[in-house]
């Protein structure tokens, strides 16, 4: 019997060659549905499906479409699904067991008979820690500018019972409704006054939990983006306070270390001291990570860093190449402790370690389990949480204990339910049959769409998928058909960022296809951001007018996916068979050649150039005109 180990990081051939020859496999989710969708493997044959880490069986990741296919290609399919936390709601662990298609559910805990043997006991201790004086007064200042704030929303008729973070963001939710229906300028002013309070609310977050550091650095980012042209007006009129600029300036020259970084020192002397070996100390936001990184290799400690893959302010993150090192490094004894945000909780082989350590408690019973599970695995394990007294950590905390409570009794009583519910595939989803299965109709697909929706349902609708890196565009449906697919969060961020253009995105789809589209999917573009309507639609009217590319709207991603399948349908119908499967940009003929070089003159942008050509008729004629000529 072999065993065979499938990643995306093997070519398709020998994953291919894999899969047909081993008898277990133990393979990435995105990989296996990725080969599923370009039809590279099926699960005709597979007799048994093990899916851990069950909880993230919900929306769209890859377990609910691999679930999926093996119920439609294997009649007696095999599912069992492994989590420690399934989530605190009974919708929730309904969700998980019917995108798995369980029927019955198993609880253990570590007192359970079957499970003694396996697992070590865990001791837990709680560290409470003082704000300090002059953190406590930092703290009394933005509260109190907080405070002004909502006092201006309630002069504006904003009706507000409290100050919670959630209300807040309740309330932004229907502002942004309001101005999608109605804009005023009133409006955008209390949305951009409910976004300063925000801010300001993760600023009083971070000091009382982090400290000073984590304040400044935050506050630093907060002035770059105020002083930048696209920043925020709320960041803008933050830094047009006084208070704030004070504040700033108090900041630079106190050198107070919150309490917690001298607790966590004492903490990891004493464990590395007693004989541990291997520590993760989990904190939730990366500057905090580096901080506390750069404070422990200070005072002689083997410490490492361990973040995501992801950019993010300007930082990059860690290759996953630099990421295999310092597990590597961690396993040997290289490094005894790792600062880890929750990119280390679960999804990582990270040796077994002696201690965990939580710089802050989190809201989440499911985090707060996986991070407690990187202790006593193989040995007694250890438990430290620091808490910051009458702060949000104590409040955290709470809630976390709470969830996890609510979770255990959830899963006791589904337990004892006889034979489950049955988990079927619901009569209200749409079969495959729902869409007449063309093996003709074939659409190239850019790797990157891959982790949408929208690919999965296409397969669902009998498409033949080729995934390739296309230069333009996301989806080639035929040599003179391609479209361009962007959410609405999508399309409002390429609006504003100057690095994600959307118009060069745009222009380069006019100029490669002879029939670009454009789809926008959700129902909220006037509600993600707070970006005046005017800026949307005048966007929207410059792609439709001069890129001549026109704009369709979609709920969703299924929707999508048939908007995309009806065009394809309509191409291969209208005889357009040829569809080239290398997917590189298509040559541009004469006159888009013209409009190319006119409109990378000055100041002329793609609708002038073919205005100034349909008129002149040549570039010679364009470069030797007068001014006269040219107005």
């Amino acid at each position: 019997r072999s065993i065979a180990m499938i990643t995306g990081n093997l070519r398709r051939e020998r994953r291919i060659e894999l899969w047909n020859r081993a008898s277990v496999i133990v393979a990435t989710p995105q990989t296996i549905e990725n080969d599923l969708i370009t039809e590279s493997i099926s699960l005709r044959d597979v007799g048994c499906i093990v899916f851990d880490e069950a909880h993230r069986a919900v929306g769209e990741y890859s377990y609910v479409y691999i679930a999926r296919r093996y119920r439609e290609e294997n009649p007696n399919a095999l599912v069992l699904g492994i989590t420690a936390s399934p989530g605190s709601s009974k919708e929730k662990i309904e969700e998980i067991c019917r995108n798995l298609g369980v029927e019955g559910i198993e609880v253990r805990s570590e007192y359970d008979e079957d499970v003694l043997p396996y697992v070590y006991p865990v001791e837990f201790e709680w560290i409470h820690v003082e704000v300090p004086v002059e953190i406590r007064g930092l703290k009394e200042e933005l509260e109190g500018i907080i405070g002004e704030r909502i006092k201006r929303l309630m002069e504006m008729g904003v009706k507000i019972k409290g100050d919670s973070k959630k209300e807040i963001l309740e309330i932004q939710e229907r502002v942004r409704e309001l101005i999608r229906e109605s804009p005023s300028r009133e409006l955008y002013e209390i949305a951009s006054i409910q976004a300063e309070i925000l801010k300001l609310k993760h600023a009083v977050e971070l000091l009382e939990t982090q400290g000073i550091e984590a304040l400044k650095k935050y506050l630093e980012r907060l002035k770059r983006e105020a002083s930048s042209k696209g920043g925020s007006k709320a960041s803008k009129r933050l830094f047009s306070d006084e208070r704030i600029l004070k504040i700033v300036e108090r900041l630079e020259t106190l050198e107070i270390q919150h309490p917690k970084l001298k607790r966590l020192l004492e903490v990891l002397q004493e464990s590395l001291e007693s004989g541990s070996r291997r520590i993760i100390v989990f904190a939730n936001f990366r500057d905090s990570v580096e901080m506390i990184t750069s404070f422990l290799k200070e005072k002689g400690i083997k410490a490492e860093k361990f973040i995501g893959q992801s950019s993010r302010n300007g930082e990059r993150g860690l290759t996953q190449k630099e990421q295999s090192e310092i597990i590597r490094r961690f396993r040997e004894g290289e490094i005894n402790v790792l600062v880890a945000t929750s990119v280390a909780e679960e999804g990582i082989d990270i040796p077994a370690t002696d201690l965990v350590v939580f710089y802050e408690p989190v809201p989440s019973e499911i985090r707060s389990i996986q991070r407690r599970g990187r202790t006593g695995r193989d040995t007694f394990g250890r438990v430290v949480m620091l808490i910051t007294k009458d702060t949000r950590d104590e409040i955290y905390y709470w809630i976390s204990r709470r969830k996890e409570k609510i979770m255990k009794r959830i899963m006791r009583r589904r337990m004892m339910k006889e034979g489950g519910e049955g988990r079927r595939v619901e009569e209200s989803q749409r079969s495959l049959e729902d869409f007449r299965k063309n093996s003709q109709i074939k659409i190239i697909v850019d790797h990157r769409e891959l982790r949408s929706g929208v690919v999965k349902e296409l397969k669902e609708m009998g498409a033949e998928i080729e995934v390739e890196t296309l230069e333009v565009g996301d989806y080639q449906i035929s040599p003179r058909v391609c479209i361009e697919r962007k959410t609405a969060e999508d399309f409002i961020s390429s609006m504003i960022d100057p690095e994600r253009n959307l118009f060069r995105q745009i222009e380069e789809l006019s100029k490669n296809y002879e029939k670009p589209v454009l789809i926008v999917e959700g129902e909220n573009l006037f509600r993600v951001r707070n970006v005046h309507p005017h800026s949307i639609m005048g966007a929207l009217a410059s792609i439709s007018i001069d890129f001549r590319v026109p704009v369709l709207f979609t709920k969703d991603s299924r929707e999508t996916a048939e908007m995309i399948y009806i065009i394809a349908k309509r191409e291969l119908d209208s005889g357009i068979r040829n569809l080239r499967l290398h997917a590189k940009k298509t040559s541009k003929s004469d006159d888009e050649i013209l409009e190319y070089i006119v409109s990378s003159f000055p100041g002329v942008g793609l609708s002038t150039a073919r205005a100034l050509l349909e008129h002149f008729g040549s570039i010679r004629n364009i470069v030797n005109s007068d001014e006269k000529e040219l107005q």
